[in-house]
Parts: structure tokens; C-alpha cells; sequence
């Protein structure tokens, strides 16, 4: 009986955990999901017959390394810091491991060992990290098929309600782990627009935004997502005029988040004495500087922050509950912290809701070799939750890692080495298993005319 470890059972395990145990009897497979809160992974196991629940400390090397072994295949969906002491141990033992985080210049530098040992170090396959990279190999091998050179290419991802809903007032809901929602960004941007690269700061990123327009769904508000420009080798696409991974989200997140971010509070170095029993209007005016004390909290805020005191920023920051004299009642000591429970309690799915993920990819294609007119390609998925008790970003995250685990057990993904799935034995079955699940992307094509500077190129 082949052996599954998934660490990690936060929300977007719910629907990987449920589609292995699905398997697991016409496949011959056992699972075992480990997580920090033991009640979490039996939720996720549900008393299954070929499934088991363990608690699993991350920084206990010895119960790490154990469960490790004992393991064919892990499924890393732990939070990424810990994604070096997974890789390692899984090195040292000879078992392939799944992670849907971003692959790290530590877990490159392990390429050259997995080889050695025959393993299989695959990252980011995930939803976005994931399907985005699949998905684009694949139109971008299917354009160089037909002659076509690529020029521009934009990638956009995203997890937000479904349209039309009545949700909250800043439009967004937790599907994934929050703690990365209160750091995204936290690393700046970089990317390349029109051969001029750009450099976005941390403290920039969701000032740095602009429209994109989404069929079926209208304009929403985009902002570059990490380093766009580390794509282009990955994708062969060194020669663009234009680099851009970009994040999704309705209008008006980006304003409200940015003040929070000006304001300090996302940070994991800070530690704030008796965090647990202060309020939140109590810490959010510790990080005001002294010289604006003494007025009311609000005119302080809008003060420091350059804003309105009676504006639409400051609704937001009201409702969400950082002017309130509630106490917080958190564990940890961070501003991080603080902010994650936050937004666990203020922008959960609400029975009843749907949330939606959404792909965009936006390329732009010549045809040197023919009298083809220049192409401007999109590619969208959009992909709704249906009310089957699974949110669309756990589905979106859990189908490709399962569909992986299954062709890695099965034989049929003889790669090792430290990778993403941009190697067609990955993506092309990875995909093709999507589209019967309903994964689907819509390509639509215009002529466009080039541009001077295209001309020239």
C-alpha cells in the first residue's frame, strides 16, 4: 500500500485530503494528514477507512523526519518558511514531495542532490502558483507550434466572492491561508512593461495598481505579484518587450490595505507586550508617532495617514474593527498576528456565499515568419464554488496536486530534480484531468496593429 503524508490541513487541504481519499481504494493508497491542531486533520480525514490523522509539529526534527520516512509521497501545504525543513527531509530519505509554495533559491540549490537521489522536488502546484504556470506553458508551446513569437505576456490571478453577492464592504472573503493575505506584497514587486523595468517597494505595491478588464465579470483592480521578471527565463521568454504576474481584486482592496501597510501594522519582527489583552484601537495607536497625540482617534489616523476622517478608507478601517476597544484576544505578539485573527473573524465565507477563482493570461503574438497580422491573445478561467461544501480555491489548489500525486505513484511522471510544472509530462495530463473537472480556459483572439517600438524589434 503506497503511503500519502500530507502536511498541513488549513482551508485549501479541505478538498485535495477529500479527492485522495476518493482514490485511495481504486489506487491501493493510504493518507495521513498531519497538522499542528489534531482536530484540523481529522475534520479533513473524516474517520475515512484508508485515512489517518496526526498531530505533526513542523519543528520537531525527530517526529518530522519519522513521519517523513515512513511516507512514499508528501504533499507539503504547510505555510512556505517551513518549506526547506520538508525538502530536506524528504532529501535525506528518498521521497518525492508536492508543495503548492513558491520554489525558493534553497530548494533550486537542491536540484542537482534530488537528481542524484532520484526525487522529485515539485513546487508551485497550487491554483496561482499552479494552474497559471501549466496553463501558460501550454498556450505559449502551442504559439511557438504555429510560428508565432511572443512579445507581451500578462498573467493575472485571484481568489475574491463571486460577483453579484452581497458580501462586506471590502469586497473580499478568506479562502486561503490569511496569514498570507496580511503579508502579500511583503517582498515588493518587480516587472517589465514595454521594455522599462520597474521596480515596485514593499510599501508601494498596493498604491502601484492598475484596471484589467475580465470578461464576464468587468473591471477589477490589479497589482504586480512578486518578481515577474524571474518568469521569463522559466517560460523562455527572455526576449519580451513585456514581463507581468499580477494579482486581481476588486476596486477599492488596494487603498484600504495600503494604509494598513503605511500605517506598519503587517510585520513579523515587532513584538507588542500582552498583545492577547490590549485592544485593537490601543495597538493601532502605538504606531502612531507622539507628536499627533491627544486629538480623537480617527482625526490622529486620518492625520498620520494623509486621509479623510469621515472617507471611504476610513469606513473600511472603522468596520473592520482597527479603531475598536475590543480586546484582541489572539495568540502570537505580532502586528501580523493581530491582523491575521482579524480577518479570520471579519471576512470568513459566509454560508450561503461563493467564492471564485479567476486565471488571465494576456499575450501578445508577431508572426516574423508569415504575413499573419499580430495577435493579442487572452485566455480566462473563472471557476465558481457550487455549494458542494468546497470553496472554488480549494478545489482550484487541490485538483492539480492530486492529479500529480496520482501520475508521480502511478509511473507516469519520471522526472526528478527540483522543478515546476512547466515540463509538458507534467502540465499536459495535469490539464487535461482539470477540463474534466470543469478547470476550463476560454481563448479568445484579436488582430492588433504592432506598435512603432514592436516594428523596430
Amino acid at each position: 500500500m503506497r503511503q500519502i503524508l500530507v502536511l498541513g490541513a488549513g482551508q485549501s487541504t479541505a478538498f485535495l485530503v477529500t479527492k485522495l481519499l476518493e482514490e485511495a481504494g481504486h489506487e491501493d493508497w493510504f493518507v495521513t494528514v498531519g497538522d499542528l491542531n489534531l482536530a484540523a486533520a481529522r475534520r479533513r480525514v473524516k474517520e475515512h477507512p484508508r485515512g489517518n490523522a496526526i498531530r505533526f509539529d513542523v519543528n520537531d526534527a525527530e517526529l518530522r523526519s519519522t513521519q517523513i520516512q515512513r511516507a512514499d509521497v508528501v504533499i507539503n501545504m504547510l505555510p512556505a518558511s517551513f518549506l526547506d525543513l520538508v525538502a530536506w527531509d524528504c532529501l535525506n530519505h528518498g521521497r518525492h514531495m508536492l508543495s503548492v509554495s513558491y520554489r525558493d533559491q534553497s530548494i533550486r540549490d537542491l536540484d542537482r542532490d534530488a537528481k542524484r537521489k532520484g526525487v522529485l522536488l515539485l513546487c508551485e502546484m497550487g491554483l496561482d502558483p499552479g494552474i497559471d504556470h501549466m496553463s501558460a506553458m501550454s498556450l505559449i508551446h502551442r504559439i511557438h507550434a504555429d510560428g508565432g513569437r511572443i512579445m507581451g505576456f500578462r498573467s493575472y490571478g485571484s481568489g475574491i466572492p463571486a460577483k453579484d453577492q452581497e458580501s462586506n464592504p471590502l469586497q473580499y472573503v478568506i479562502t486561503w491561508n490569511p496569514r498570507n493575505v496580511v503579508m502579500a506584497g511583503f517582498e515588493g514587486a518587480q516587472y517589465m512593461e514595454n521594455k522599462k523595468i520597474k521596480i515596485v517597494p514593499f510599501h508601494q505595491v498596493f498604491q502601484h495598481t492598475w484596471s484589467v478588464e475580465v470578461e464576464g465579470i468587468g473591471s477589477l483592480e490589479a497589482y504586480a505579484n512578486r518578481d515577474s521578471m524571474a518568469y521569463m527565463e522559466t517560460f523562455g521568454l527572455q526576449h519580451v518587450h513585456t514581463m507581468i504576474r499580477g494579482t486581481l481584486r476588486y476596486p477599492g482592496w488596494s487603498e484600504t490595505w495600503r494604509q494598513i501597510v503605511r500605517l506598519g501594522l503587517p510585520t513579523e519582527t515587532l513584538r507588542i507586550p500582552r498583545l492577547a489583552d490590549r485592544t485593537y484601537g490601543e495597538v493601532v495607536r502605538m504606531f502612531l508617532p507622539l507628536n499627533i497625540q491627544g486629538a480623537p482617534m480617527e482625526q490622529q489616523l486620518a492625520q498620520f495617514l494623509d486621509i479623510s476622517p469621515t472617507g471611504k478608507i476610513m469606513e473600511n478601517l472603522r468596520w473592520l474593527g482597527l479603531l475598536s476597544e475590543e480586546r484582541i484576544g489572539c495568540k502570537g505578539s505580532t502586528g501580523t498576528d493581530m491582523l491575521v485573527h482579524l480577518l479570520k473573524t471579519k471576512l470568513p465565507l459566509l454560508p450561503g456565499l461563493r467564492d471564485m477563482v479567476i486565471l488571465l493570461h494576456e499575450l501578445d503574438v508577431e508572426y516574423p515568419r508569415s504575413k499573419r497580422r499580430p495577435e493579442r491573445i487572452r485566455s480566462t478561467m473563472i471557476l465558481e464554488s457550487e455549494g458542494n461544501g468546497f470553496t472554488a480555491m480549494s478545489q482550484s489548489v487541490g485538483l492539480p496536486v492530486a492529479s500529480a500525486v496520482k501520475l508521480l505513484l502511478c509511473g507516469k511522471l519520471p522526472l526528478t530534480g527540483s522543478l515546476l510544472p512547466t515540463h509538458p509530462s507534467i502540465y499536459a495530463p495535469v490539464l487535461a484531468e482539470l477540463r474534466q473537472s470543469g478547470v476550463v480556459f476560454v481563448e479568445k483572439r484579436e488582430t492588433v496593429t504592432p506598435t512603432p517600438e514592436r516594428r523596430q524589434g
